[in-house]
C-alpha cells in the first residue's frame, strides 16, 4: 500500500508539474513528501495493554520493598485460611477481622492455600475483606485457584510463594468438575471485575480467570481459562511481590518495628472438630442408631432412646454450625424419631409410622453430610460426596445392628444397665410382674394381646408383659412360648 500510494502521488505531481508553474505548486509537493515519507517509516509498536482496555499491564515490580505507605510501629495480625472455602472458613475469618480490630490492627496478614469452595461463603469472605478497617494483605503459600483467587484480589496486598498459582475461578459442578450454567459464570464475572477494579487492578484480567472465551493478546487465548504463576502475576499487576514466608512479607511491605499477634482457635472450634472427626462421628451415629433400635426391641426402657436423642444432638450441632446439615435435615431427623415413639407407645407394632420414622432418620443422616446451599440446593454436592454419605451411614447402620444383636442379651442382662433402667413394671392390673420374676417365666405358655410384629403385648394367665420375637409377625390372638427374659420385657415365638 505505502508503495502504491507513492507511484500515485508522484504521476499526479508530474501531471501538475507540466501544467503550472514549480513555484505555485511548491507547498503541494512539500506536503506529498512528508506524506510519503511517513508512509515510508516503520510503525511503532503499540503500549503494552490488557485487552485493548486502556488499563496499561505494569512491568515487574521490585520484589525487595513495596512502598505500602507503613511507617513507625505496626501492630500485624496473622492468621491462617488453609482450608477448602466452606462456612468454617467464613467464620474463621469473621473471627480474626473481628479480633484484629479489637486489638488495634494496623494490618493483617493473611496466609491462603486453598483449591476454593463454594462461591457465596468466598463472596462473603471478599466483602468483609473489602470492608475491613485496616489495610488487608495476603500470602499466596502454593494454590489460590478459583474462590481463592476472589478472595486474595479482595484484599489490598498480594504477596505470592515462589512456585505459587492464581486464578482458575471458573465456577464448576462439584460432581464432575463440568461448567456451571452462564448464571453462575455470569455472578462470578462480575464479582472478579468489581473487586479488581475496587483495588486497581485490571478487571479483564479478572474476567479471564473466570471465563475462557476472555482473549488477552499475549496473555491468554480463547478457550483456555487464566492462572497465573507468580512471576506472571508480578508482571500484570495482579502480585506486589515475590516471598518465601510470612517474614519475607512483611520486610517486603516496608515494615520493620512491628508486633505480631497470631489467630488461635477458640475453645468451640476445638470442640467442632472434634466432634466432626471421623472416629467421633462414627460412634455418635452408631448411639443413635443402637439407641432407637434398642428401644425399638425393648419398648419401655427409655435409657436407650436418651442416649440416641444426646448422640444425635451432638452429631448435628458441629453439622449445623459447619454448613453441611440444614434446619430441615434436622428437623427431618426430630420428625423420624417422633413417629418411631408413636409406633412403639401409641400404636403397638410395627407399621407404617415405624417404617416412615426409620426412612426419615436415615435421609436426614445422609443428607446431613451433604453441602447444601440455602436450604434445599445441592448443587454443590458431588457424586463422591453423596457416595461417602451413604456408605458411612450404611456401614454404621450395619454394624450398630449386628452389634446389639450379638451383645443385646449380655446389656441388658448386665447390673450397670438394669441400674439406669426402670426395675418395676408400671402399677395396676395389667402389669404386676417384677422384672426379677421374668426370668423364671421361660418355657411357659401364653396369648399374643396385640399383634407382635416384632414387639407387643402378651398374656401369661392373668398377667400381662412386653414382648418380642426374633423378627416374626405373630398376628394377635396366637399361642406363644416365652424363650428368655431380656431386660424387662421376654422373647418369644409361636408355639
Amino acid at each position: 500500500m505505502p508503495l502504491l500510494f507513492n507511484k500515485i502521488t508522484g504521476i499526479l505531481l508530474y501531471q501538475h508539474y507540466m501544467k503550472t508553474r514549480f513555484y505555485k505548486l511548491l507547498p503541494i509537493w512539500v506536503f506529498s513528501i512528508m506524506v510519503m515519507l511517513t508512509t515510508l517509516l516503520p510503525a511503532q509498536d503499540e503500549p503494552n495493554t490488557a485487552a485493548d482496555t486502556g488499563f496499561v499491564a505494569p512491568v515487574a515490580m521490585d520484589t525487595t520493598t513495596v512502598d505500602t505507605g507503613f511507617k513507625g510501629k505496626q501492630k500485624v495480625y496473622y492468621f491462617k485460611l488453609d482450608e477448602d472455602i466452606m462456612p468454617p472458613a467464613g467464620r474463621l475469618v469473621e473471627k480474626a477481622l473481628a479480633e484484629a480490630e479489637a486489638w488495634g490492627a494496623t494490618v493483617v496478614l493473611m496466609e491462603l492455600n486453598t483449591f476454593g469452595g463454594r462461591v457465596d461463603i468466598a463472596d462473603e469472605i471478599r466483602n468483609k475483606l473489602l470492608n475491613a478497617p485496616v489495610p488487608t494483605v495476603v500470602f499466596v503459600n502454593d494454590n489460590a485457584a478459583s474462590a481463592g483467587a476472589l478472595i486474595s484480589i479482595a484484599c489490598d496486598s498480594i504477596f505470592m510463594a515462589p512456585g505459587a498459582s492464581i486464578g482458575a475461578a471458573t465456577v464448576v459442578s462439584g460432581e464432575d468438575g463440568t461448567q456451571m450454567p452462564d448464571k453462575y459464570q455470569s455472578y462470578m464475572r462480575s464479582t472478579m471485575r468489581s473487586t479488581a477494579e475496587t483495588n486497581g487492578r485490571d478487571p479483564i484480567i479478572a474476567e479471564a480467570m473466570v471465563d475462557d472465551r476472555i482473549v488477552i493478546p499475549g496473555i491468554i487465548d480463547s478457550g483456555y481459562t487464566l492462572t497465573f504463576t507468580s512471576s506472571e502475576a508480578m508482571k500484570y499487576g495482579y502480585c506486589e511481590g515475590i516471598s518465601k514466608n510470612r517474614d519475607e512479607v512483611i520486610a517486603q511491605l516496608g515494615i520493620t518495628d512491628f508486633e505480631i499477634e497470631e489467630y488461635q482457635p477458640g475453645n468451640m472450634e476445638s470442640i467442632i472438630g472434634f466432634l466432626m472427626s471421623p472416629l467421633i462421628s462414627s460412634l455418635l451415629l452408631m448411639g443413635i442408631i443402637g439407641g432407637i433400635y434398642m428401644e425399638m426391641q425393648a419398648p419401655g426402657i427409655g435409657f436407650p432412646l436418651g442416649v440416641a436423642v444426646l448422640c444425635a444432638v451432638l452429631y448435628f450441632a458441629p453439622l449445623y454450625l459447619d454448613g453441611l446439615a440444614a434446619y430441615w435435615e434436622i428437623l427431618v431427623f426430630m420428625v423420624g424419631v417422633v413417629l418411631i415413639i408413636v409406633e412403639l407407645f401409641v400404636i403397638p407394632g410395627f407399621g407404617i409410622f415405624g417404617i416412615t420414622g426409620i426412612v426419615l432418620i436415615v435421609g436426614s443422616l445422609i443428607l446431613s453430610l451433604l453441602a447444601n446451599i440455602d436450604g434445599f440446593d445441592f448443587t454443590f454436592a458431588d457424586g463422591a460426596q453423596l457416595t461417602r454419605a451413604v456408605l458411612q451411614v450404611t456401614v454404621i447402620l450395619t454394624v450398630s445392628i449386628i452389634g446389639f444383636l450379638v451383645f443385646h442379651e449380655r446389656i441388658a442382662n448386665s447390673p450397670a444397665f438394669k441400674k439406669l433402667t426402670l426395675q418395676d413394671t408400671l402399677g395396676g392390673d395389667d402389669y404386676t410382674a417384677k422384672l426379677t420374676e421374668l426370668d423364671g417365666l421361660a418355657g411357659q405358655h401364653g396369648i399374643a394381646q396385640t399383634d407382635l410384629k416384632p414387639t407387643g403385648k402378651i398374656a401369661l394367665g392373668n398377667d400381662y408383659h412386653e414382648a418380642s420375637t426374633d423378627g416374626e409377625w405373630i398376628e394377635k390372638g396366637t399361642e406363644i412360648i416365652v424363650l428368655r427374659s431380656r431386660g424387662n420385657y421376654l422373647q418369644v415365638r409361636k408355639a
